[in-house]
Formats: structure tokens, sequence, C-alpha cells
């Protein structure tokens, strides 16, 4: 996998680098020194490095044979003889220049799965807030307000989850241990799924009828853009809650506003809006059914330790010569 234009005999090309460089990068609010140690415990006979300055991370990069980040790009690359794998700490790659890999022969593999714990708990947090509304509690309270209101129950309820990836699929596996019947919406609904049900894009408006609730866990792409448009909106049922851990450009949020305001649906929990950051004066701030985070739902304590997961399983993998887990190229 390293790159077949680098000659190893050439005297500017040291083979005998560092295992792992994990970069000078940081990561929600956690340093990479602390991605390094966790490194270090799982793979103890390998030597992991994590550079103090950029002066240290050049040199080490342009021995290293598997670097870890968030990004490298096409003059890091290029500096980059002896590297076999860029394991990236995001799910996502489209922030890459994936070419740019492949031309340097160099493997990339991403951290899809990492975010299946936390991400779940928030959708099923979010759903148990306002089928319970809490946010109405939380505002009695703050006004001294002794009040009862509404509720529903998710038990018996049917939640339409658009997106059946890692964490789609770990969204619909927590949601059966609460009496929840799943409908899943995917590009290929002939592979079947975690949920009850599955549907193609091409019928999303009969998924969502179907269901109480919708759960957005989907890639923005062509296909998903705007999909939550005024049309699907009015497929839902006033009752149904919306949460949206995808992307804020999935949901028309022009329709989301008017939806909400005239209690088309019951609430919406949005962890990523569009535009993002969202406005300090955007008049969804104002509405009582949304509960608004920034961008949170991936954040958790563990998430170094789920890289450092994958990628030791793939330096084993590597010195194998065996298939490596996440490959995205």
């Amino acid at each position: 996998m390293s790159d077949p234009d680098v000659d190893s005999s050439d005297p500017d090309v040291d083979s005998s680098g560092p295992d792992v460089l994990v970069l000078r990068q940081k990561l929600h609010g956690q340093d990479g020194a602390d991605y390094a140690e966790i490194l270090r415990e799982k793979l103890p006979g390998k030597e992991i490095v994590h550079p103090a300055t950029p002066d240290e991370q050049r040199e080490f990069l342009r021995t290293a044979r598997v670097a870890t980040g968030f990004e490298l790009d096409r003059d890091q690359l290029a500096a980059a003889g002896n590297l076999e794998l860029f394991a990236g700490v995001y799910a996502g790659t489209g922030h890459l220049e994936l070419e740019a890999f492949e031309d340097h022969g160099v493997a990339v593999t991403n951290a899809s799965g990492v975010h299946v714990p936390n991400i779940s708990e928030y959708v099923i947090g979010s759903l148990i807030a306002h089928a319970r509304q809490f946010p109405r509690a939380w505002d009695n309270k703050q006004r001294g307000a002794w009040q009862t209101h509404p509720v529903l129950e998710l038990q018996g309820s049917t939640v339409a989850i658009v997106g059946l990836g890692a964490i789609g699929t770990g969204i619909a596996e927590r949601l059966d241990a609460f009496g929840v019947e799943t409908l899943g919406v995917r590009y290929t609904p002939e592979k079947g799924g975690p949920t009850d049900e599955v549907y193609g894009f091409d019928d999303v408006h009969a998924a969502v009828a179907a269901a109480d609730h919708v759960v957005l866990a989907c890639p923005l792409t062509e296909t998903t853009a705007g999909l939550v448009d005024a049309e699907l909106l009015t497929s839902m049922p006033t009752h149904g809650i919306l949460v949206n851990i995808a992307r804020g450009g999935v949901v028309e949020t022009d329709a989301l506003l008017e939806a909400l305001r005239h209690d088309e649906i019951r609430a919406a929990a949005l962890d990523v809006t569009d535009p993002e950051p969202l406005p300090n004066d955007h008049p969804l701030w104002d509405l009582d059914n949304v509960t608004i985070t920034a961008h949170n739902a991936g954040n958790t304590p563990n998430y170094f330790d789920r890289c450092a997961e994958i990628l030791a399983e793939n330096v084993e993998r590597l010195d194998s010569g065996a298939e490596l887990e996440n490959r995205v190229v």
C-alpha cells in the first residue's frame, strides 16, 4: 500500500520511523496526547508518537507508517514517504482529498461506529424529553408554576429512522427495548435491516406517514438534501417528534419553522441546523417545542477509546495483510 514511486533504498526515505503518528489535532475538547496514550496501551509493541511541535510533526510524518487524526493535505502526503495508512477520526471523509491519498497509495479508514452509543442516547433522550414535555416542565420549574400537562408514551409507538448505517442501526436496536416498532429508510431496501420494515427513499412518505416520530440519521447527499420539506412534514402526524442528528441541510428550515409554529408536528430536537451555527436571532430559538444543541450529539469522553479500538485492529491487519476495517480508500 506504500507509494510505488518511492524507492525504499532512497537515502531521503527513512524506513525506521514510528509505527503510529498521532497528529497535533484536538477533538471534542480532548488532546491528541490522550489518544496516543490509549493507543500505547492497546499496541504495547508499537512505537506511538505524538509531536509537541509542528517541526516534530513534520519530521515524524516523513517516516511514519500510520498517521491518525482528522486531516492530511496534499503537501503533507507528499512528504510522507513511508505512509501506508491514514486513520481518520471522523465517520465522514468528505473533508479529505481522497484522490490525493489514492495518488500516493495511502489507504484511508474512517471512524464509522464510534458515535453509536452516544448519538443513540441523544436520540432516545430527545424522544423521551419531548414525549414527556420536559422542556415545558423545566419552564414551569423556572417560573415556580405547578402545572400538569399532557404527555405521550414511547411504548407502542412507531419511529421511522431515515438512514440505516451504524448510527441508525444502533438507534433501532435501542428503541426495541422501549417497545417501539421501527421503520427504516435506506438506499437499498432489498438489503433489509434491523428495523421491523425497510423502505426505499422513493417510499419515504409512506414510511413517515406510518410512523409517530421521525429520526434523521442519513448523510447529506443529492437524495437527502432538503428531504424534509413541507410535503414530508405534512406526512407526519400532528403528535410527531422530529429528531435530526444527520445534517442541517436534510431539513428545509423554513418549512420546519412553519410546521412547528402552526402545531403541524409536536416538536423537534435539532443537533444540526441550516444555517449552522444557528444565528442567535433565528426564530427557531424562540419556539417552546424545539430543543437545539450545537452539533453536540457526537460528544463523548470515550471518543478516542473507540477510535483506538478500530486503529489497533487495523494495525494488526496491516501487519498481516488482511483487509482493513472501515476502509474507504
